[in-house]
């Protein structure tokens, strides 16, 4: 793993094989978080989807994506999963896919905080692959107890 693995699993309970970020470029809490997922041939999903053309399926994006706004949400709220916090994935809207993912590309995940009611945040994302929109969606995030 790399030197963000410590500080990335502390804020998302999520472990490999279903850890889509791999570095936190920057983030401004309570405003927006950039981060960056690596994807490598040998990840799982490119063997099924599909074996002569590999495409990272939409919904792991989503959930990339999701997982950004995440970290940005804990880091925000300064909670983790050890306290007993669970931010899940509560909803999403405007789902819009623009660009192929490959199995060599890096995607540079972007979510932006739109609004926060009653413990339901709403985000603003998009995923880029070489500064192109591959995908762009809005995100609810709910912060529950464990």
């Amino acid at each position: 793993m790399n030197n963000f693995y410590d500080e990335i699993s502390t804020f998302l309970p999520h472990r490999e094989p279903f850890l889509f970020i791999d570095e936190i470029k920057s983030i401004d809490l309570g405003k927006s978080i950039h981060c960056v997922k690596h994807n490598s041939p040998e990840e799982d999903y490119f063997r099924g989807h599909f074996p002569d053309n590999p495409i990272m399926p939409g919904v792991i994006i989503l959930e990339a994506l999701a997982q950004a706004s995440g970290i940005l949400g804990f880091k925000t709220m300064e909670k983790n999963p050890e306290n007993g916090s669970l931010y899940v994935f509560a909803g999403i809207d405007k789902a819009r896919f623009r660009k192929r993912v490959g199995p060599d590309d890096s995607i540079d995940l972007f979510s932006s905080v739109v609004n926060e009611k009653k413990g339901i945040w709403k985000f603003d994302t998009r995923a880029e692959v070489n500064g192109e929109l591959a995908c762009s969606a809005t995100i609810m995030c709910a912060d529950r107890k464990a």
